[in-house]
């Protein structure tokens, strides 16, 4: 009996001392939360021309799948890193998410513009097919996949969304087989329409891009334009715009809800009140990706 009453005693004991030690361990609430979805960095997903395409990509860890998965495209000036933070969170909501490199908008060598308009079209479209050439490997489903871009990678995001393979962006990147249309897009201050985006705020890059102004080469503007690709049967796109974006006026989105609407297609403008350029993925933006590519 006292040898029972012993052992229940010393048990008791081990359980607390547990506890205590436990309760002595650092916890690091981001080791915890990283631990909802996994990372992998600089995957090559293509090559365009003399450069190899870049992407990083987090995907939840819990769950059987198949997830829908988002790209997210950096604007002018940035690199994919900008989503470092987005990526993440898009994972810990149930997306396969990949921010992507792409040929830059403007570069110079040698005196010469290197990536003309339109690489980096084409670039992300081979992004999208690498996801759905990857879709088994990441648990994607091939048919709900969304597009996310701010500023000038706004302006990527809706041309890769409105756009499709008889329009001859489709570039030599990524297999064929697999189509690079998209299920919904958002454009984070992105313009719509050049020739009237460079009267309003002449940029050097577009130039250089385009290989003129609007008067030398009007006809690389308009195929540049996502507004000239607009039709019926496009998917959905949200475009949130601040009020005050002195980059990128409010008229070029204006000028694209317009257009879709007039055509039948579904778009949503969002206008922040007293935003200026910089716009943030936010509860709007989910709220609007969840309802498009996680219905049943």
């Amino acid at each position: 009996m006292i040898h029972n009453k012993m052992q229940f005693i010393w048990s008791v004991l081990l359980v607390v001392f547990i506890l205590l030690i436990i309760s002595c361990l650092p916890f690091n609430k981001g080791q915890a939360e990283e631990m909802a979805f996994i990372v992998e960095e600089d995957i090559t997903y293509g090559k365009g021309g003399d450069v190899e395409l870049k992407l990083d990509l987090a995907r939840p860890i819990k769950g059987r799948g198949p997830f829908p998965a988002l790209v997210f495209i950096h604007g002018h000036g940035q690199n994919r890193k900008g989503y470092y933070h987005e990526i993440r969170e898009a994972a810990e909501r149930g997306y396969v998410a990949v921010s992507v490199d792409f040929r830059i908008f403007g570069m110079r060598e040698n005196g010469k513009v290197k990536y003309p308009f339109p690489a980096q079209v084409q670039d992300v479209k081979c992004a999208v097919r690498w996801l759905r050439a990857n879709a088994r490997k990441y648990k994607i489903d091939p048919n709900r996949i969304g597009v996310v871009g701010w500023s000038s990678g706004g302006h990527l995001s809706l041309m890769l969304g409105l756009t499709d393979p008889s329009h001859g962006l489709e570039g030599r990147c990524g297999k064929k087989k697999y189509s690079s249309r998209v299920q919904a897009v958002v454009s984070l201050a992105g313009p719509t329409e050049l020739i009237r985006f460079y009267q309003e705020k002449p940029k050097q890059w577009v130039v250089d891009s385009l290989g003129g102004t609007p008067e030398e080469v009007p006809e690389q503007y308009k195929r540049a334009s996502p507004l000239t690709y607009v039709s019926k049967d496009d998917p959905p796109v949200l475009s949130v715009h601040g009020e005050k974006d002195h980059q990128v006026p409010l008229n070029q989105p204006e000028l694209l809800d317009a257009k879709m609407r007039e055509v039948g297609a579904s778009h949503t403008l969002k206008i922040k009140k007293d935003g200026g350029h910089v716009v943030l993925v936010d509860k709007s933006v989910w709220e609007f990706l969840n309802e498009h590519l996680k219905r049943d």
